[in-house]
């Protein structure tokens, strides 16, 4: 598509894409639910803003836009059916009437049944209907914990340090009209039905359709039940043309036919498992082969009889394999999901890939296998034959060998998709974590490498289980699935062979733990869990770099965790490390250095400056970056602590600059990489300094591991782009970084508030009346009532007040904000901008100090380049200082604030005429 306006609405984007489908207008309303005199209206619209004559033209640009370009009817995962739809018309038309009034529908049968079928087709018809596209998710090989992951796999989109998959799940189905299916719940019906009430709670527009065996039992859920093909009808059908498919002269009375559909309850896979016999047993056979299995099968409590004779139709479809058919399939039952030759040849007890080969060309060919076609073909076993499959490998006592196979291949697969890691093509790192095609390959087999870790008991060392787990902390971890990669590093440590293996497997698992936002005790407790494995593996200097870290640790990445972690327990781990570490060693030395300067001073988060000079001095004779970040990012708290904003900005971007060549897929190294990211655009705010601001604020946006937040990466983005005058950009972003707020579950952001705050000193500076609702919004996402209570938030609030008083001339609580303003906020970095603000208040609406109080805020000029413009521009009109508001001038045009600049240009300008006018 060109370049859109930046004024486009969701709505004019929606209509766009589907004008480049060559719709009609009556099309476009039908799958956009809105009238056709909308839809003409948006069309006129868009040829306006474009500068086109006709549709056609607008079609010829119609394409993806820069917010995930809604593609209608897209949905990844949706299966492609080789073989023809039969039947069912009745049911098909039902159930699409239903979607058009519902948003969860469950399809509910047994197994057999046909609901993935029907389920496919229904999906198919409507998919055009959904301009946001969706996801079609089949959670046969998901294990139980993994919905949300198997969901993002499917959708494409990758989580960061603080999104979650499901966050981002619903901010990429919140967008717009999106269809999910969820294929085969009844192994996770309760996660299923968390996850689905979750992420429809997130995205009013998004409609799921179900399968399951049961009901979800999710309000608003409506079931329909899926009965057997009828007989007499489309269940001969069924039969009659599959088996032609495997047959070509296969002739058969209807009466047999009649009667095999019958012993089969009208069950669609069975009649299909049946059908594929034709060729070789013939109408007659057929029924009798049959017959005899069922009878043998028959009986048994607590089963429901349809299943019962599914079972004894695979039972029977079994026993015609032969003994080396039967022997491969047994043990491909032990794959999760699907699997390709070389996999298949890894779990078969002996064979070349020749052989593999052809018994799996033999197995598909008699409806045992399903083939999924690609570039790497792969197979599949369907749910109901490798339950069967594994009931038989347990009789035949193959599980522990079987199991054992598919664990090597799972840490073998696995290590080679790490390696792959390292080869990343670096233009694609901040795409998908690591650059290259290997995530696609990695979400094909994760659920068989969960599965294959998850069959190793607990207790003690196990080399391949201990590599498997290994390599799958690092794999979730460039996936961006980071908690679950904290796990995976926790369960190698459990399995590793060595004390000294478990060091560094309980390192990495802290540090992901760190990044994955659920620091919290787990962190700090697995870091002491490797200065444990050090010391007993005899290593002090490594215990003791482990235990200042912990301290580090818990003193850095808590808001005030003095209930979980004493200050007292922190200095005796400190004291511990300086007496188990060699302190002529530069990297004990320096560790302790950090942990020192971070737990130094009188409250959480408040470094000493000296100590951590001094840290970062040691750090840079080390030349570890990593350390020299830590040590950095204490230097710029302390800085910010002491009123030193220019010299926290300069160390932010020496942080930057230092983390921007550390790998993204490393856990050890993601903290730094993050914290990095995450501080440098506040900090350039706190200085003033806009450029970099948004600078830094788009990178942070745009970088896989915290950018893409629902919100907290858009807040100093939009603050940014307010306090710059770009009013028009920022708003464009406030609705959605809302509706990311509130699709997360309204949690308390203070990261939020600043960019709530810029959107309605925006408003009001433009003199909308949003300005109010969005003020009440900055207290709503701190948990207050009023903004103005957040002791971290209240500069920034008064900040807005002021300016917005003296923008509108509404002077009736100046004084009182003029106090506010020059009050004492030692946790805050926009305590200058309160000041500046606050003494321009003073002069504008002549309060008696309003000389003192520009000299009191001369010092935020010194560390600000905002406040230094607007202290400029106070001096200017307090004194008819024509030079001073030219200075003002020049402020507002290096750090790029437009709106401020046209304000302070109308003062310089009247200045001249009211000059001219004295002179003459």
């Amino acid at each position: 598509m060109t370049a859109q306006p930046a004024e486009l609405s969701r709505r004019e984007t929606e209509v766009l894409t589907l004008l480049g489908t060559r719709l009609s207008n009556a099309q476009i309303a039908s799958r956009l639910h809105i009238s056709v005199r909308t839809v003409e209206s948006h069309v006129s619209s868009l040829l306006r803003k474009y500068g086109v004559a006709d549709r056609s033209a607008l079609a010829s640009i119609a394409g993806p836009t820069e917010e995930a370009a809604p593609r209608p009817g897209r949905l990844p995962g949706l299966p492609q059916p080789r073989t023809t739809f039969i039947g069912r018309d009745l049911e098909r038309d039902a159930i699409l009437a239903e979607l058009r009034d519902r948003r969860l529908l469950s399809l509910v049968g047994p197994g057999g049944v046909g609901k993935t079928r029907l389920a496919t087709v229904i999906a198919s018809t409507v998919a055009p209907a959904f301009p946001y596209g969706g996801a079609f998710v089949d959670l046969v090989p998901v294990a139980e914990g993994f919905v949300a992951q198997a969901v993002a796999a499917t959708l494409g989109v990758v989580g960061s340090a603080q999104q979650p998959p499901l966050e981002v799940i619903v901010q990429q189905l919140g967008r717009g009209p999106s269809l999910l299916v969820l294929d085969n719940c009844e192994h996770l019906l309760e996660e299923a039905s968390e996850f689905v009430e979750r992420v429809m709670g997130g995205c009013p527009e998004l409609t799921v359709l179900a399968t399951s065996r049961e009901r979800l039992a999710v309000p608003g859920e409506r079931v329909v039940s899926v009965a057997p093909l009828p007989l007499a009808s489309d269940a001969e059908t069924l039969f009659q043309e599959r088996a032609h498919a495997v047959a070509p002269e296969f002739v058969a009375e209807p009466g047999i036919v009649s009667e095999l559909c019958a012993r089969l309850d009208g069950m669609p896979l069975a009649i299909e498992l049946a059908a594929a016999r034709a060729a070789s047993l013939g109408a007659d056979g057929l029924l009798a082969g049959l017959g005899d299995r069922l009878r043998l099968l028959s009986g048994g409590r607590g089963t429901h009889e349809r299943h019962r004779s599914l079972r004894a139709v695979i039972g029977w479809s079994h026993d015609l394999l032969e003994p080396e058919e039967r022997a491969l399939l047994r043990c491909l039952a032990v794959f999760a999901g699907a699997f390709d030759l070389d996999a298949a040849v890894s779990v078969a007890p002996a064979g070349s890939p020749s052989t593999v080969v052809d018994l799996l060309g033999r197995l598909t060919e008699k409806s045992m296998l399903v083939l999924q076609r690609g570039p790497v073909s792969r197979w599949r076993l369907l749910e109901t034959i490798r339950a069967f499959a594994v009931e038989q490998v347990r009789a035949h006592e193959e599980e522990a060998d079987v199991r054992q196979r598919h664990l090597a291949w799972a840490a073998t697969t696995a290590t080679a998709l790490e390696s792959r890691l390292d080869r990343a093509d670096p233009d694609r790192a901040n795409e998908d974590g690591a650059g290259g095609d290997w995530r696609p390959d990695f979400d094909i087999v994760v659920d068989d490498l969960r599965a294959a870790l998850a069959s190793v008991p607990r207790g003690g060392p196990h080399e391949v289980a201990h590599r498997l787990a290994r390599s799958l902390g690092h794999l979730t971890y460039a996936r961006r699935f980071l908690v679950e990669s904290a796990d995976h590093y926790q369960r190698a440590a459990e399995l590793a062979p060595t004390p000294e293996e478990a060091v560094r497997d309980w390192r990495l698992a802290a540090e992901a733990a760190t990044v994955g936002s659920v620091a919290g005790t787990r962190a700090f407790e697995s870091m002491l869990a490797c200065a444990e494995q050090a010391g007993l593996a005899g290593d002090g200097d490594t215990r003791a770099i482990a235990l200042a870290r912990s301290v580090e640790i818990a003193a850095r990445f808590h808001r005030d965790p003095a209930d979980d972690i004493p200050r007292e327990r922190l200095h005796q781990l400190l004291e511990e490390a300086r007496g188990c570490g060699d302190p002529d060693r530069p990297e004990v030395r320096v560790a302790i250095a950090v942990a020192e300067a971070w737990t130094a001073g009188s409250h959480w988060l408040e470094p000493d400056p000296e100590l951590a000079e001094t840290a970062a001095t040691l750090a840079r004779r080390t030349v570890d970056p990593v350390v020299l970040s830590a040590s950095l990012d204490a230097v710029s708290v302390a800085a910010t602590r002491a009123g030193r904003l220019r010299q926290a900005h300069r160390v932010a971007g020496e942080r930057l600059a230092l983390t921007s060549g550390m790998s993204r897929t490393d856990p050890a190294v993601g903290v730094e990489v993050a914290d990095a990211l995450n501080m440098v655009a506040k900090y350039a705010i706190a200085a003033g300094d806009l450029p970099a601001a948004i600078s830094a604020a788009r990178l942070g946006h745009t970088d896989d591991l915290i950018g893409k937040h629902p919100y907290a990466s858009l807040s100093p983005l939009v603050t940014a782009l307010v306090l710059s005058g770009h009013f028009d950009q920022a708003l464009d972003l406030a609705p959605g970084m809302w509706a990311g707020w509130e699709r997360a579950g309204r949690p308390v952001a203070p990261a939020l508030a600043p960019g709530v705050l810029a959107v309605a000193l925006a408003h009001g500076l433009l003199g909308s009346d949003d300005h109010a609702r969005w003020w009440k919004r900055a207290g709503e996402v701190l948990g207050y009532g009023d903004v103005g209570e957040d002791p971290g938030m209240a500069p920034f609030a008064v900040f807005v007040r002021a300016r917005l008083a003296v923008h509108t001339g509404r002077f009736a609580d100046a004084e009182g904000l003029v106090a506010r303003a020059f009050a004492a906020y030692p946790l805050s970095r926009h305590e200058t901008y309160a000041r500046a603000a606050g003494a321009e208040l003073a002069v504008v609406s002549g309060l008696p100090d309003a000389a003192e109080r520009l000299v009191a805020a001369a010092p935020a000029a010194e560390q600000n380049d905002w406040a230094a413009a607007c202290l400029a521009r106070a001096t200017g009109r307090l004194h008819g200082d024509t030079d001073a508001l030219a200075a003002s001038v020049a402020g507002w045009e290096r750090i790029g604030a437009r709106f401020e600049l046209e304000q302070t240009r109308d003062l310089v300008g009247g200045a001249r005429r009211h000059g001219a006018q004295r002179s003459r």
